[in-house]
């Protein structure tokens, strides 16, 4: 069936409706092209580069680069030359040499890189597959190698031979003049690498006497070399959600007990599945341990080659969520695999058993190129399949498990080529797709019906259009951002249609970023969203959907289990605060409202504003971030985060009821991070009266040991008639403790670092010393001051930290408090996520301007 655009798509395509772009320097040829991490930075293919965007830099902001350079094979054997013209061995015949380009490309999820962000998994079209981390050494733009899956791999299957019954041994030994050796350089000095298709040659036909005598290299079959080739030749990478292992009982994930799986897939049909751990610790300094990862299975999957891959949780039952593993093939099969989580979180060796075929979905032989599937949280027993096939169209499944039973909803005849990118959105709502016939398009699911409707075009603006390339050919992948309010995707530029001059040589191509906010999420309903338009001239009904998704956007991440990462949210309402102030704040008055005083929206915004900061000391810690975030990146925006750190409040220029609401946002903000701080230190406490008295910094022990007490003991007492009466009781019997044990409060006598002058304690912000009136910046954890050696950093409120705190205090829950049950001793030895503790995001390594560095908000 063909298919044409129609006008409203072409619209959405059309510069005007984009709000941002930039230009890259090589084009992606595969599909799934372009992918957006959990931690707000963005990877696109193009050519023999892995260009890293930062979303929020765009579109001349600074890039990472992942370079990809020519390997040499493995030695996997000699042929005889006979079998040199066998059919298997066609594809090494007509195989040329080319220059490597980026065949895959996955993030990992949070926490599983040396500085807790994600490490990127890379596929070539030579076979490799190796992982990248971003670069801690100033002025430097070149990600890092950090692991080589494919060595590991290629050491692991000549372990066991390739799977191969043993050959004898008076087969090596029968080699002659007739023996043909493939492409091989290898030189065991160097970094091992992929192997690649190779072209024989006669040149390479080496007679008896030119073969070393003491060669290690076996002598194989034509089909075992196309064999062991196929093994070795990876097409397509993804990484697993994080696994939590189940024995752990605690409200945190321990050491040890967190990990993600990359699952692999090769020509042979078969998938790899690799275990990769959490590190035991983070560091801002350049860490040169290698990633940890060990391969724990190897599945046959399909008889032909594996072209996508899709992970999802199964959360029906929440103590202990079931893998899912989807996988697609070139023979038109998709396969759903569920894993046995304790084979998969526990083995030592790998297994074939650690997957159980649970459905295989097919309709037609048209290769499979694209895959995503989803298990919404709203419905944690159902499954969401979407299947992109070469010949344009895409088929949607949904399972639930409640039968089990795989309903296909529709084969949809989408595209005019290839389907080359799938991704859902809105919890499984929302679906988009795009082809290499240059068209995106976005459908709608509700219950068993899938529609298609319109991208929205009417969007607010950020900045000024830029002067890019507007003639596209093909679009190879689209991704969606973390609040689901923004889309990107990545497209070739028409060469024939730029100047040859300098736009052909240097815009291959381009990453468009479009407002996916005004979606309308639900068509069957009219009754699914609720706001008054009237109340403000001027708006439209795309405003209501805007509404609608901003809540759902923000309600998503009041759940602890999702990585805080407000970019697109702010981002927005940033924009629409410069044209319709009075939308944001209704927005924001309602979403508080709802989430934190549980009322019905109609109440003035004064008084929503007065009693949620009264309320502050019932809400979840994450609640709290969250309000953090969008005060001062949104309300308080013109102001710089020092300047609200320390109190230094400059209202001049804003006048009359303007300055009233402005001061109800900054005393919301201020009591908000006063219940964060008094958290803090009341955790610290009990953390203490919880551990033995032998317990000490330098302990050998992995319990977290509480560092800054008496600084803590003197923020007390300046605020003493404003903190918790439970504080008050902590603190009483820390005192008491120090006295039994003859602790000393020495330490709260700190030097300067410059002129060893002392520092008093003023504040937990920043110090002056007493010599020469040095300011000195103070740990946002400890209350310390901070080393002179790099810290972490907060790109939300610019605080720092010299280490970062237990995961446990960030799920501190609302009122009524229990410190004593969070610092149970099963929570003492937890993972060290080094998150802000007043605004909850991931902290980082202070960048300059010029190099690429995430913007979680």
């Amino acid at each position: 069936m063909s298919f044409f655009p129609s006008n409203s798509q072409i619209q959405t395509q059309n510069a005007d409706s984009r709000f941002q772009a930039t230009v890259l320097v090589g084009a992606p040829s595969f599909p799934d092209a372009i992918a957006w991490s959990d931690e707000n930075l963005i990877a696109v293919v193009s050519g023999h580069l892995v260009t890293i965007l930062n979303p929020a830099a765009l579109p001349f902001g600074p890039r990472g680069l992942i370079t990809i350079k020519n390997s040499q094979p493995f030695p996997i054997g000699v042929i005889d030359r006979q079998d040199l013209f066998s059919n298997c061995m066609l594809p090494t015949i007509l195989s040329r040499d080319q220059e490597p380009c980026v065949r895959s490309i996955s993030w990992s999820p949070v926490g599983l890189a040396p500085n807790a962000g994600c490490l990127l998994a890379v596929c070539t079209t030579q076979g490799f597959v190796k992982l990248y981390r971003s670069p801690y050494c100033d002025f430097c733009a070149e990600w890092i190698e950090v692991a080589n899956v494919s060595a590991k791999l290629y050491d692991y299957l000549v372990s066991i031979n390739f799977g191969e019954v043993r050959a004898s041994s008076s087969k090596q030994q029968d080699v002659n003049e007739h023996e043909i050796e493939p492409e091989i350089d290898y030189d065991p000095s160097k970094q091992k690498s992929s192997n690649k298709i190779v072209r024989a040659s006669k040149s390479k036909v080496k007679p008896a006497k030119e073969i070393p005598v003491d060669s290690t290299l076996p002598l194989i079959t034509a089909d075992q070399y196309a064999s062991r080739t196929a093994m070795l030749t990876s097409l397509v990478v993804t990484w697993s959600p994080m696994l939590h292992s189940p024995s752990k009982i605690c409200s945190v994930p321990q050491d040890g007990s967190s990990m993600s799986l990359l699952a692999v897939g090769a020509k042979s049909g078969k998938v790899s599945v690799w275990r990769i751990p959490v590190p035991e610790c983070y560091s801002v300094d350049q860490s040169r341990v290698p990633a940890t990862v060990a391969l724990i299975g190897i599945l046959q999957a399909h008889n032909s080659w594996i072209t996508a891959i899709g992970w999802a949780l199964l959360d029906s039952d929440s103590s202990n969520p079931k893998v899912l593993l989807a996988t697609a093939s070139t023979d038109g099969s998709v396969r759903i695999w569920l894993g046995n989580n304790e084979k998969l979180l526990k083995s030592s060796e790998p297994s074939d058993t650690s997957f159980s075929l649970m459905k295989e979905v097919a309709s037609d032989a048209a290769p499979v190129f694209v895959l995503s599937v989803i298990v919404p949280t709203k419905s944690p027993g159902k499954i969401h399949l979407a299947v992109g096939k070469g010949s344009g169209s895409f088929e949607l499944w949904i399972c639930n498990m409640s039968s089990p039973k795989f309903d296909k909803i529709g084969t949809y005849d989408a595209h005019g080529q290839t389907v080359t990118g799938l991704a859902w959105a809105f919890d499984g709502q929302s679906l988009y797709s795009c082809s290499e016939d240059n068209v995106i398009r976005c459908w709608i699911l509700s219950g068993s019906s899938l529609c298609e409707v319109p991208i929205p075009s009417n969007t607010p603006r950020l900045r000024n259009s830029t002067d890019l390339p507007e003639e596209f050919v093909s679009c190879f992948g689209l991704a969606v951002s973390p609040g689901n309010l923004v889309i990107a995707w990545v497209r070739n530029t028409d060469v024939e249609q730029l100047n040859p001059m300098y736009e052909a040589r240097t815009q291959k191509a381009i990453v468009e970023f479009f407002w996916t906010g005004g979606q309308q999420v639900d068509v069957f309903s009219n009754n699914s969203v609720h706001f008054d338009t009237e109340a403000i001239p001027g708006f439209s009904e795309e405003l209501v959907y805007w509404e609608s998704n901003f809540q759902w956007s923000l309600k998503q991440y009041e759940m602890q289990d999702k990585h805080l990462v407000g970019w697109d949210i702010v981002t927005a309402l940033l924009a629409f605060n410069h044209s319709k102030p009075e939308f944001v704040e209704q927005v924001l008055i309602k979403w508080l409202s709802i989430s934190y005083l549980g009322s019905h929206v109609g109440i003035p915004a004064e008084t929503v504003l007065l009693n949620v900061s009264r309320s502050c000391s019932k809400v979840t810690s994450r609640q709290l971030h969250l309000l953090n975030i969008i005060c001062r990146r949104v309300i308080l925006s013109e102001m710089k985060a020092d300047e609200i750190n320390s109190k230094l409040l400059n209202l001049k220029g804003v006048h009359g009821a303007e300055k009233e609401k402005q001061s109800l946002w900054i005393n919301l903000l201020l009591n908000s991070e006063k219940e964060l701080r008094e958290r803090l230190v009341g955790f610290t406490f009990s953390a203490l009266l919880s551990q033995m008295p032998a317990s000490a910094p330098d302990s050998p022990s992995r319990n977290w040991f509480p560092v800054g007490l008496a600084q803590m003991e003197q923020w007390i007492e300046l605020n003493h008639d404003h903190v918790h009466s439970q504080l008050k009781v902590l603190t009483s019997e820390v005192g008491k403790r120090d006295r039994r044990f003859g602790s000393s409060k020495c330490i709260a006598a700190e030097m300067c670092s410059y002129c060893l002058a002392s520092v008093p304690f003023e504040s937990p912000e920043v110090a002056f010393c007493s010599g020469k009136g040095h300011k000195l910046v103070r740990c946002s954890i400890s209350m310390e001051i901070c080393p002179t050696t790099p810290t972490w950093f907060c790109t939300c409120c610019h605080r720092r930290a010299s280490k970062p705190a237990p995961a446990t205090l960030f799920a501190t829950p609302g009122l009524p408090l229990n410190f004593n049950s969070l610092t149970a001793s099963p929570l003492l030895e937890v993972s060290f996520k080094p998150l802000c503790p007043f605004c909850g995001i991931l902290l980082q390594r202070l960048q300059p301007d010029f190099l690429l560095s995430a913007s979680p908000t």
